[in-house]
């Protein structure tokens, strides 16, 4: 009986292992053969579909839970901020009641699909989490680096209020109501608070590098500690730190990279160098991580 039990135990041990080594080698041969299409003219199968959306839910459910604090009370102005941050940075994406997504919303795969019902979908800390901290591998933005925390609620605030818009209501709160309001001074424009925000007295090494892949820096530079393409198109930031100058024009201070990063075209006209839209709070951090860059 007991060489019996080693046998079967064996035979169990041998198939599982067997196994493990073909599903191994059919994702090797999947990845290194480029047999799984990557064109977004086609879906991804239904499984795979399926799969990453279980996954994005638990894992926003999950943060949203433990690192989102009590949002505060939502009231008018806020829906008001929130329709103009949604018109000027979500339409184009998401759509609305009677509004098409623009062409590269409707382009992606996987689709980013209407807001309409996002409040009966997610809980208001788990749209805020969406929101601040996007989707990795969708295209979904993380705009704390775009938008203040203001901004951020009231997207969820509006957010909360879309369900309740039929089409005439959605025009309205997201044209007439938003620009009357713009027009008198009551709403900034979507995204101006953080541009005109004062920078920390220090710069913050970790936030510095993730507002460089969230500018796109690594899109052009091949940046130590940062992930991205194997690109040439701009110069290494390797020991960018132990340079004398920057661009060739300015000395390297930490002013001096701060307004070159918010201002290439002004320090250095006709550079490739393009402004990214980097706020003050960015540009500070950046020059903080690029600082260690020796």
């Amino acid at each position: 009986m007991p060489h019996r039990r080693r046998t079967v135990y064996a035979t169990l041990f041998a198939t599982l292992l067997g196994v493990a080594v073909l599903a191994a080698a059919a994702g090797l041969a999947t990845v290194y053969l480029g047999l799984y299409n990557v064109a977004a003219s086609e879906q991804h199968f239904k499984p795979v579909y399926q799969l990453l959306e279980s996954a994005m839910h638990q894992s926003v459910k999950l943060r949203a839970r433990s690192s989102v604090d009590e949002p505060p009370p939502f009231n008018e102005t806020m829906v008001l901020r929130g329709a103009r941050c949604y018109r000027d940075q979500c339409l184009q994406c998401h759509g609305g009641p009677g509004v098409a997504q623009g062409d590269i919303g409707k382009s992606m795969q996987p689709v980013p699909g209407p807001l309409v019902d996002a409040a009966r979908r997610w809980s208001t800390k788990e749209m805020y989490w969406l929101t601040r901290h996007g989707i990795r591998m969708s295209g979904m933005p993380a705009w704390e680096h775009r938008l203040d925390d203001e901004e951020l609620w009231s997207t969820v605030a509006f957010l909360q209020r879309l369900p309740d818009l039929d089409v005439a209501a959605f025009q309205a709160i997201t044209l007439e109501q938003v620009d009357g309001a713009r027009s008198a001074g009551t709403i900034a424009t979507c995204g101006a608070a953080r541009m005109a925000a004062a920078p920390p007295a220090t710069g913050n090494a970790v936030l510095g590098r993730q507002a460089l892949y969230q500018h796109a820096c690594n899109a052009c530079h091949r940046i130590p500690g940062v992930t991205g393409p194997e690109t040439h198109v701009g110069p290494s930031l390797a020991g960018f730190a132990l340079r004398s100058n920057i661009a060739g024009v300015l000395p390297h201070t930490p002013e001096n990279l701060e307004r070159w990063l918010r201002e290439p075209q002004a320090v250095k006209p006709g550079t490739a160098m393009p402004a990214m839209g980097v706020s003050p709070a960015d540009a500070r951090h950046i020059a903080a991580y690029l600082a260690q860059m020796k």
